[in-house]
Parts: structure tokens; sequence; C-alpha cells
């Protein structure tokens, strides 16, 4: 409990050291089940982080529970089927709940708060290292007289990192047909290498709650925030300026409320920049 606490405390401290508007979020996804029983632990420390500043915390309901006495309401195979692609990414033998993914790169045990506060102090020590100057808004963004438009609704203000620890400026802007994906130029440094991101789009429910009728979790309620109800593979960046334009979603999209966009290298590596329009910004069904 000790090595908990004191994680925790380095935490907050970088967090406030770093600014919660001026670096991207850490993006941590919870992978959960309501068939699993040590998920409702995990759901309610999701909900907790995800009150934490400079934070963007994803929600994805996994399927493989469903044989045991009750199908998850909101689970997807898309969810599912990232899971298991991270697993190969990270190593690890199988899949498994709840399972705490860290900005691409850290998995940890989502209901053992130790190991979570740990986890966020080393990543938000890695996401910092080297910060040396601010960029307000993406530099595209500028270049296109975005930035002062009303439209201009979620821009993650970064900073340029001197070593390895980079981060790209993300912005989403909402149109009358689409929304708009801007993602700035990868600094100097991260230039100099080879660059093979995926520009990942998650539609999200803000907020759901969902009464359990069986299997171990029967008369449980489990809350849930920033539930995953769809995934897109919205393009691919290479360190240049790109900007994609997303269109409405069609009658047959799940519901939502919110879009997050992460930009990860390689599909399922680090990630190195992300954005979210919330539903007080955000209009469905987009």
């Amino acid at each position: 409990m000790k090595i908990a606490a004191a994680a925790l405390a380095l935490f907050v401290v970088s967090g406030a050291c770093a600014g919660a508007t001026d670096v991207r979020p850490i993006v941590v996804e919870v992978y959960t089940s309501q068939g699993c029983n040590s998920c409702l632990a995990a759901n309610a420390m999701a909900g907790k982080v995800a009150q934490r500043p400079g934070l963007l915390v994803l929600s994805f309901p996994v399927t493989y529970w469903d044989m045991f006495g009750w199908k998850d309401t909101l689970a997807s195979d898309d969810n599912t089927k990232r899971q298991k692609a991270y697993a190969g990414a990270l190593r690890r033998g199988g899949v498994y709940t709840p399972q705490m993914i860290i900005d691409g790169v850290k998995d940890v045990p989502a209901a053992r708060e130790d190991a979570v506060s740990y986890a966020l102090t080393l990543a938000a020590m890695a996401r910092d290292d080297g910060m040396q100057s601010d960029v307000a808004t993406p530099a595209i963004a500028r270049r296109d007289g975005l930035a002062g438009d009303v439209a201009f609704v979620a821009a993650m203000r970064v900073k340029t990192p001197a070593r390895s620890a980079w981060s790209v400026g993300v912005a989403l802007v909402k149109r009358p047909g689409d929304l708009h994906v801007v993602v700035d130029r990868a600094p100097d440094v991260a230039r100099r290498g080879n660059i093979d991101a995926t520009v990942w789009l998650f539609r999200l429910r803000s907020a759901a709650n969902v009464k359990i009728g069986g299997g171990e979790n029967t008369g449980q309620t489990i809350t849930y925030r920033n539930v995953v109800t769809s995934i897109t593979n919205a393009g691919h960046w290479r360190g240049e300026p790109l900007t994609v334009d997303v269109p409405k979603a069609g009658a047959k999209t799940p519901a939502h409320d919110a879009v997050a966009v992460v930009v990860q290298q390689g599909g399922y590596g680090r990630v190195v920049g992300a954005a979210l329009v919330g539903n007080a910004t955000f209009y469905a069904p987009w």
C-alpha cells in the first residue's frame, strides 16, 4: 500500500507540473465484461481514474464471457479483436479481464489499484520526458484558419520532446456534413526515423448503467465511462500533416454521444496523439 500511495502521489505531482491542458492525454483502455466478477472493481477503478486530469479512459466490453450465463449488453466483436491484437503486440499468451492497457505499451490487471497507479505514474513520466516547447494548437489547424472557428471544438496543446517520448497535436472539427480530423506534423526528433501510425476513431457512450440479470454478477449494476460502441480505422499517418474527413454515422451505427481519436504507432503500439469531443460539444449521430 505504501508503494501504491507513493506512486499515486508522484502521478498527481507530475500531472500538475505538466499541466492537464497542455499535453496530450494518456490513453487508458479498460477491457471488461459484465460476466466477470472481478470486473466490478475494475469498472469502479476506471470511473475513478477518469476523473483525473490528463487521462482519456476508454471502456471496451468484450464478448468471450458471454457463454457463462449472461450476454454482455455492450460487448462487441471489434472490441474483442482489438484486445486479441494487443495480446500479440504485447507478447502475452492470451487475453484476460479485467485488463488495462496504458498508452498502448503497458498492461496491468485493471482491478489492482497499486498496479494501476504505478503504471500511470510511469506513463506520465515517459510522456513528459524531455518536453521543451508548447504548441497551442496543431500547426495545420492554424494554417487552415480553423483555430479561431467556433467549430474548432477539440484541440490538444502538446509539447515537442527533445528525445524519444514525442507527441503530436490532434484536433477534431465538427462541420455540417462531417467530422474533420486534423493531425499535425511530427516533431523533428520523430521524423529522423520511419513513422507509420494508425488513426483510430472510437465512437463512445460517455456513460452507461447496466443491471446484470445473470452469471457471476447477477443483481449488480455496473456503471461505465466512455464505452466504445464502434471502432474505425480512419487512416494512416506517416509524420506529415494529415486531415481526414469522417462522414456522419449511418442509421445502423450504434448509439453514441462522443468521439475519441487516437494516433497509435503501428496500430497497436505507442500512443503519440489523442483527442476527445464529448457530449458537451459533440452532437450525435456523427
